[in-house]
């Protein structure tokens, strides 16, 4: 949370003419509720299981942008489709950034109890090994005008593209499968 997943991913897209999707306002149009609403019927468990199907239809596309939640990690099977389906990255932010940003915005679920600095500490010290072991390219974001981050992950993504095609891996890591119908809303509201 806090990471500007959202933002440099929209500026990656317009830099290299791609579509950007972001899979939590893709879980919201899919629904027609919003994230906190999702949580509120279906609980953290409910969300994850559609956060999951839309992960798995987002990563079946070709040449997108994909901005996933934090918490997209937590589920093996999203690990993998995205490691395998796609070139990850790790927006790392340091904790103090992270509190700031995140107080500008009241819709994040899992911040509206407690201390949210403690939470979100908690999250960075269980989430931060799993980042690291899915991403392919890890890149701060503390402190860094957004610019400056996607010029970053532009040259990083195109040296790691050289450095495939120069060290070609034993099996394909980009999917060729065709986008499967996207997951349909199952949010039923209580009359």
């Amino acid at each position: 949370m806090g990471a500007g997943k959202t933002t440099v991913g929209k500026q990656i897209a317009r830099r290299l003419c791609r579509p950007f999707y972001d899979s939590d306002r893709e879980i919201e149009a899919a629904c027609g509720v919003d994230i906190p609403t999702i949580f509120d019927f279906e609980g953290e468990p409910g969300f994850r299981r559609r956060e999951a199907r839309m992960i798995d239809f987002l990563t079946r596309k070709q040449n997108i942008i994909l901005a996933t939640g934090g918490g997209a990690v937590l589920r093996e099977e999203n690990r993998h489709k995205l490691k395998t389906r796609g070139t990850v990255i790790f927006l790392d932010v340091d904790i103090d950034v992270q509190v700031e940003r995140t107080s500008r915005n009241d819709s994040r679920p899992l911040l509206q109890q407690g201390d949210p600095r403690k939470t979100l500490m908690d999250i960075s010290r269980h989430r931060d090994p799993i980042y690291r072991s899915v991403a392919h390219i890890h890149v701060s974001t503390s402190r860094q005008s957004h610019r400056r981050v996607v010029d970053r992950i532009c040259r990083l993504v195109e040296k790691l593209d050289r450095s495939a095609i120069t060290n070609p891996p034993n099996q394909t890591t980009h999917s060729a499968a065709s986008p499967s119908a996207p997951p349909q809303p199952l949010i039923q509201k209580k009359p």
